[in-house]
């Protein structure tokens, strides 16, 4: 972390973003260490007294830089967000930035999987090795719910009602939603809470009470790190073909696809990922190009040729 103690109307700004705006931990690290770099940039001149000119300048000493375009555009957000606060707060009149030309970043479409690999790697996945059984049974979440891999890890036993087909998730800024568990994510936890599954992973005495709630277990009974996951994710991927195809976020991505492409609503999927705006899941809706060209041939009166013409 960033230990670097920046000007009281930054820091009193980043505790705006944890504390009113719920920002997720790293977010807010992100955001201090561009303001890090502004301020060094500025040297002893005052946020309060930045003009317009001021923030071109700094806008060109990002440009060559040789920052990658979503690092720049980062950038120039989180100094956009300080001096827009600091109007909003009153301790400037006039933002400066408010005549400065916005960073638009390139969005990249998802890489979704097909359908038909989901099944090939689940199929593949299916064993009755109390490893096997918690293998499929996190790939069945991540993909059954859309989860974040960080999400996931955090489950603990009291975040899941199996009878009842619900699960709570704890998300970016401490934020909880609560899900569905599809019926193929309940049989394999099932299976998994099964005295084959995860009881073969307990110790005799647990090292702490966090590991003896946790969802998933590493083999030693501790509560199975990200980077466990991750080992887990891509294993199973390499053995049916998948290869680099295949991470925690493809399977979220994944998700929200098949989703959209079988007909949700995209709030609904909206609030099933935790997404705080709607237009971050929208960008889902620029992957079914196929789809979108099948479902307008066949539903608008006018889209194809008639038989006489």
């Amino acid at each position: 972390m960033t230990t670097d103690r920046l000007p009281v109307e930054i820091e009193d700004y980043l505790a705006h973003l944890a504390v009113e705006r719920g920002r997720a931990p790293n977010t807010v690290e992100a955001y201090r260490r561009d303001l890090l770099r502004y301020t060094r940039w500025l040297g002893p001149r005052s946020v309060r007294d930045v003009g317009s000119a001021d923030i071109r300048s700094y806008r060109k000493v990002l440009d060559d830089s040789g920052l990658a375009t979503s690092s720049l555009a980062r950038a120039m957000t989180s100094v956009r967000g300080l001096h827009r606060w600091l109007v909003a707060e009153g301790v400037r009149s006039e933002d400066p930035t408010a005549d400065v030309e916005t960073d638009r970043v390139p969005k990249r479409l998802p890489k979704a999987l097909r359908e038909d690999e989901i099944n090939a790697l689940l199929e593949a996945t299916r064993g009755s090795t109390p490893a096997e059984r918690r293998d499929l049974a996190i790939i069945e979440t991540l993909y059954g719910t859309g989860m974040r891999i960080s999400e996931c890890v955090q489950l603990s036993i009291d975040d899941l009602d199996l009878d009842a087909s619900l699960m709570r998730i704890t998300g970016k800024g401490n934020k909880q939603r609560l899900v569905p568990i599809g019926r193929c994510a309940e049989e394999s936890l099932r299976a998994w809470f099964a005295v084959e599954g995860r009881s073969a992973f307990s110790p005799e005495r647990w090292r702490s009470r966090d590991d003896e709630r946790a969802v998933f277990l590493n083999r030693r009974g501790g509560r199975l790190s990200r980077q466990g996951m991750w080992g887990v994710v891509r294993k199973h991927g390499r053995a049916v073909g998948l290869g680099a195809k295949l991470s925690p976020h493809v399977l979220r991505h994944s998700c929200a696809t098949h989703m959209l492409d079988h007909g949700a609503d995209i709030r609904t999927v909206q609030e099933l990922l935790g997404h705080a705006s709607v237009s971050t899941t929208q960008i889902y809706t620029g992957v079914s190009q196929d789809l979108l060209l099948r479902t307008y041939r066949s539903a608008h009166p006018r889209a194809t040729r008639s038989e006489t013409s």
